[in-house]
C-alpha cells in the first residue's frame, strides 16, 4: 500500500434482529492516529459512474466505508505512478483511510447502487473548496506499478477505469 493508506476490517455482529457494526472509534489508533474526522458525508452513485479524479492539498484525509453495492477504489501517487486499487462492498465492511495528497475516485462496479459514507478531516470550504481536480479519463495518469505489481498488464498505459479483470 502506498505510505498513509489503511484498511481496517469492520465486525459486523449479526442475531435474530438484524447486525450491529461500528464504524467509527476514536480509540482506533492505528487507523486514525491523529486524525480527527470533522464531517460526515453520504453518496449515492448509480453502476458503472465514476468519480474521479481528485485530490486535496491542504491536508484533509477521507475514510471510506460502502454500505452497499461495490466500488473499485482507485487511489494514484503522482511522484511513484503507483496506483493502489481496492475492491470494496458493502458485504464486507471496512474503513479506507485515503490521505488526500493522493489522487483519487471510485467506479462503481455491479449492477447495484452504491452507498458511500465517508468522513473528512476538514470541514468542506464552499468559497475556497480544497479539491483539485482532472477528468476520470485523463491519459496522463499512467501507473508504473498496481498494488505493487510491476508485470500488471495495465501498467504503463493511461489508466482504464472500465478495464474488465477477466480480459
Amino acid at each position: 500500500m502506498l505510505e498513509g493508506i489503511k484498511i481496517k476490517k469492520l465486525k459486523r455482529i449479526n442475531d435474530e434482529r438484524g447486525s450491529f457494526t461500528e464504524i467509527f472509534r476514536m480509540d482506533w489508533k492505528n487507523l486514525f492516529n491523529t486524525d480527527l474526522p470533522t464531517q460526515a458525508n453520504f453518496s449515492v452513485s448509480y453502476p458503472n459512474t465514476i468519480r474521479a479524479w481528485h485530490r486535496h492539498k491542504r491536508g484533509q484525509n477521507d475514510y471510506f466505508i460502502v454500505l452497499r453495492g461495490a466500488l473499485k477504489i482507485g487511489i494514484f501517487d503522482e511522484k511513484t505512478k503507483e496506483i493502489n486499487e481496492i475492491i470494496s462492498t458493502g458485504q464486507d465492511l471496512q474503513i479506507i483511510r485515503v490521505p488526500g495528497n493522493y489522487w483519487h475516485g471510485f467506479k462503481v462496479v455491479g449492477n447495484k447502487k452504491a452507498f458511500l459514507l465517508y468522513f473528512t478531516t476538514k470541514l468542506y470550504n464552499y468559497d475556497s473548496p480544497d479539491e483539485e481536480r482532472r477528468p476520470w479519463n485523463d491519459p496522463k495518469i499512467i501507473p508504473k506499478s498496481i498494488n505493487n505489481d510491476k508485470d500488471d498488464t495495465r501498467i504503463n498505459k493511461p489508466w482504464d477505469w472500465n478495464y474488465l479483470p477477466y480480459r
